[in-house]
């Protein structure tokens, strides 16, 4: 059936008016129905499977394929969120007897199944009828077919199609016993649109906001240059734009319209799904600044993401772990890993690093330490046409078994034995860091250097205490649970409201241990500079304040090494010349001219302290701030002293048991001694006593729950 022109109207006047009621002036609300909420705890298991498309097969092998999954314990399978032109081979009409096939045989051999929605690639008759629907980006860009993740998801008439795909494979699903939830589309983002009927909807949505044209040329300062609106008729195309506040609302809509997008679709599934299925969304790398997570996820009943990594020796966790400290973080709860990989990737065949031996098995303990509930592989075959040829699955090109698929049906019977002692790992970490999108793109739109930036830092904040052991939790701007962490690290956290900052203030009063790292607080909300003295309303709480700032051509040593780093005692690219209140220098540049001001410094304010960096540190020094701090705050202990490969990670299991996981990344065995109290190493099966020498063998892992 054609969309006619009332049910476009119809469609675009609910997108239009979604603005004015999805909105508040702080911020955009969820607007998914109320709804049964799935509960990670039912999971009887952690789940392990892959993603699965027979239709990519170049020969009819599904039963072949089932029993290999079978075979090998493979407990999970998501299907069919590539697929929309077979779904749909004509406009109007809907084939489910290729799937329905595939469904009754993995239901058959007990194999649990996730339904992807479709909406992700257009097929050809769509492009064909509708070539308006694709991306049209700033500067005229257009997308053309070809690409997934193409699409104007605000434009009504793809919306249209997508709405009635979704209702017919739901209809068609929805009583279906093996499918146990629904993930919405795939990776999504707004792919930079800058469609027409996305520079209409942003009027709307600055109207929600703003209210008057003069509370929005206050908020960017558009007199500058004379650019002041007097009627909203006024507003300009975003194209050819360099206000900097004007820039980042421009984001924030971005941001908006693919949550709101999501959000609309899981509003379509949850009319029809069980109370027992549940709907995700399948997150690409985050912490991803395009796509607000934290909002997307109020609308899922559990978050999913899609986490890749290096291979071979530089493979370390680190990726793994972040994405996962991530996922945790947006709901406070377990998530699922819906790709990873499964062998070596790339679009081409450039950068192909297959992982070692114990490497594949070694990653699923990563994750599942980190809370994760299930793990996936992108994908199960190896496809031999296509951009993606080269990103293989657990089975090669020869879709023979072979080592991959070895050490995944060994790990796939460990799982069937130990799953239910793992599965809704809970953590209990001290330690968070804030998490900013505003601040990444206030940095972007003005830069101080090109090599380091928001991501590099709170990279390197991450990355030093995950080498120290140090369990890690993520919070954001409008998190409500601060006194929750004992420190609490801050990223150059650039724009933020006086009210945001307040908050941080009131965290260090209360007791917590803040470190903030330089340019926090400079700008507003809107990304306009602050007229009062810097660090605005952190001042008192940091005990400093400064009027200038330097770049650094050069890079500058501490005086005196205060940390002993050694030849790593080194600052670089910004220097903020502070000047102390109440604070006291932990480090002064060692220059004649910058010598005069601290580098770092660290003030009492009521019971906690703040810890600033006025510079960007090395990683060493970074490491030796971060850790001071730490173990001032009581923090440390015997992780600190493992060796360097291996990472440790604590939680408490379903039977409120404590889980010790320790994790080798390296080609060489490792030697420490265990120093928690006496229980069994599970993979093993094996007693563990308190202060027992364990020697991890290479990618290897150990977990421990204590009795």
């Amino acid at each position: 059936m054609f969309p006619t022109t009332k049910m476009l109207r119809n469609a675009k006047r609910g997108l239009i008016s979604a603005f004015a009621c999805a909105m508040t002036f702080g911020g955009l609300l969820a607007h998914a129905q109320t709804r049964d909420t799935f509960h990670p705890d039912r999971m009887d298991t952690v789940l392990y499977g892959v993603a699965y498309y027979p239709e990519y097969m170049p020969y009819d092998r599904l039963d072949q394929d089932v029993q290999l999954m079978q075979k090998a314990g493979i407990t999970v399978v998501r299907i069919g969120e590539s697929s929309w032109g077979l779904w749909e081979p004509q406009d109007g009409k809907f084939e489910f007897d290729w799937m329905d096939r595939v469904v009754d045989k993995l239901h058959a051999a007990g194999i649990r199944i996730i339904m992807g929605t479709p909406t992700y690639s257009i097929p050809a008759w769509m492009y064909k009828e509708h070539p308006e629907i694709v991306v049209t980006r700033l500067g005229g860009q257009y997308l053309y077919y070809g690409l997934r993740q193409n699409t104007d998801l605000l434009n009504p008439t793809y919306r249209f199609y997508c709405d009635r795909i979704i209702r017919k494979i739901l209809e068609h699903y929805k009583n279906n016993p093996a499918i146990i939830g629904f993930q919405i589309d795939n990776e999504t983002s707004s792919a930079g649109a800058a469609n027409h009927d996305m520079q209409v909807g942003f009027q709307e949505y600055l109207k929600a906001k703003f209210h008057t044209v003069d509370d929005l040329n206050k908020g960017w300062g558009l007199n500058y240059w004379g650019q002041r609106l007097n009627d909203w008729t006024e507003l300009p195309p975003r194209d050819g734009i360099i206000n900097p506040g004007w820039k980042l609302e421009w984001e924030r809509y971005s941001q908006w319209l693919t949550t709101d997008f999501l959000a609309w679709q899981a509003s379509i599934v949850n009319e029809y799904k069980r109370p027992d299925q549940f709907v995700t969304h399948d997150f690409a790398g985050p912490p991803r600044p395009e796509v607000n997570e934290l909002d997307v996820s109020r609308s899922l009943d559990i978050a999913a993401a899609n986490p890749y990594h290096e291979t071979q020796e530089g493979f370390d966790g680190e990726v793994s772990s972040r994405v996962g400290d991530y996922m945790r973080s947006l709901k406070n709860a377990n998530y699922l890993i819906t790709e990873t990989n499964a062998e070596a990737i790339g679009w081409d065949s450039k950068g192909q690093y297959p992982p070692y031996d114990g490497q594949l098995r070694l990653d699923v303990y990563t994750h599942a330490s980190s809370g994760a509930n299930m793990v996936e592989y992108w994908h199960w075959h190896s496809i031999h046409y296509g951009q993606e040829t080269y990103w293989k699955g657990v089975l090669g090109h020869d879709l023979a078994p072979g080592r991959a698929y070895e050490e995944v049906s060994r790990t796939a019977h460990e799982l069937q034995r130990i799953g239910g002692e793992i599965v809704d790992l809970q953590r209990k970490n001290q330690v968070a860091i804030l998490y900013s999108d505003d601040s990444y793109y206030g940095i972007e739109f003005m830069k101080f250097s090109d090599r380091v930036n928001y991501r590099t830092i709170e990279q390197q904040m991450y990355r030093v205490l995950y080498r120290a052991n140090i369990g890690i939790d993520f919070v954001f701007p409008d998190s409500t649970n601060l006194s929750s962490y004992n420190v609490i690290l801050v990223p150059p956290l650039y724009v933020a409201s006086d009210a945001v900052l307040r908050k941080l203030a009131e965290y260090v009063r209360g007791g917590g241990n803040l470190v903030v790292a330089f340019k926090s607080a400079f700008c507003n909300e809107y990304s306009t500079v602050r007229w009062e003295m810097a660090p605005g309303p952190l001042r008192e709480a940091a005990g400093i304040h400064y009027q200038e700032f330097s770049s650094l051509e050069q890079r500058l040593a501490l005086k005196d090494d205060p940390f002993h780093a050694g030849d790593d005692n080194r600052v670089t690219t910004w220097a903020e010349m502070l000047i102390l209140d109440t604070a006291k220098a932990l480090a002064y540049y060692d220059h004649p001219f910058f010598g005069k001001y601290p580098a770092i410094t660290q003030n009492t304010f009521g019971k906690g302290t703040l810890t600033y960096e006025g510079t960007v540190l090395s990683d060493k020094l970074q490491g030796d701030v971060l850790l001071a701090v730490l173990q001032k705050a009581g923090l440390t202990g015997p992780d600190q002293n493992l060796p360097a490969p291996v990472r440790v990670k604590h939680g408490i299991n379903r039977k409120a048991k404590t889980l010790h996981y320790y994790l080798n990344y390296s080609s060489e065995p490792q030697t420490f001694s265990y120093e928690y109290g006496a229980g069994s190493e599970i993979l093993q099966q094996i007693a563990v006593s308190h202060g027992q020498s364990i020697t991890l063998k290479p990618w290897d892992a150990a977990i421990i729950e204590e009795k």
